[in-house]
């Protein structure tokens, strides 16, 4: 199991053209391991087998990497519940300062377990709705979340450094939903489309300037 785990989830940081490290490669698979065990009690994933959990939790996780700005310092995740995007784009970015925001106390019990058990530094749980958090600034926000590119601009605006950004991941509808935004003052507005790696779906990861 371990080693085919570890070979499709290096096959795919591969395809994404990334760079990873033998250590990066362990930590997804204890991170793997510890959710599976979890899940039992918890209900952290619908998701069962290590094929779907490494493609459509880590890997798609990681297409949030490919869009992040190189200067960002810091990234919040809204919504993070089992800890995506945010805990896959910390291990392969272990310098960026992480905020994990999780209302469900159960969920965020799980998310101070995992990032203790890999030894995650510079990462932080807040066990509160995105609406309640108070005082916090960063460069990114991130979610992936089911909600419409205005509702997660509205929720997430506020955290957001001068220059920050939103980055989430569409499916198909998009291209309705961007004109309906059009016109409005929402801010610059961007996509990047993106294949996730063994799947052959394409992810359109937007991202917002408001």
């Amino acid at each position: 199991m371990t080693t085919e785990a570890a070979d499709l989830l290096k096959t795919g940081i591969e395809e994404l053209g990334m760079k990873y490290s033998e250590k990066q490669i362990e930590s997804f698979l204890e991170y793997l391991s510890e959710l599976k065990k979890w899940n039992k009690a918890y209900n952290l994933t619908g998701l069962k087998s290590d094929r779907d959990i490494i493609i459509k939790h880590f890997l798609d996780s990681l297409l949030y990497a490919m869009v992040l700005p190189p200067e960002a310092l810091n990234l919040a995740d809204i919504g993070s519940g089992a800890g995506f995007p945010g805990i896959p784009i910390k291990i392969m970015f272990p310098d960026l300062k992480v905020f994990l925001i999780e209302p469900t106390q159960k969920k965020a019990i799980f998310l101070r377990h995992i990032c203790s058990r890999l030894q995650l530094r510079d990462i932080e749980i807040i066990n509160e709705r995105i609406e309640d958090v108070k005082g916090l600034k960063v460069d990114v926000a991130v979610t992936r979340a089911l909600c419409s590119v205005r509702e997660f601009i509205d929720k997430a605006k506020d955290i957001l450094n001068k220059n920050g950004i939103l980055i989430l991941s569409k499916g198909p509808g998009l291209e309705k939903e961007l004109a309906e935004l059009s016109g409005g003052c929402l801010g610059s507005i961007s996509r990047q489309d993106i294949i996730l790696p063994f799947e052959k779906v394409t992810r359109h990861m937007v991202t917002v300037r408001p």
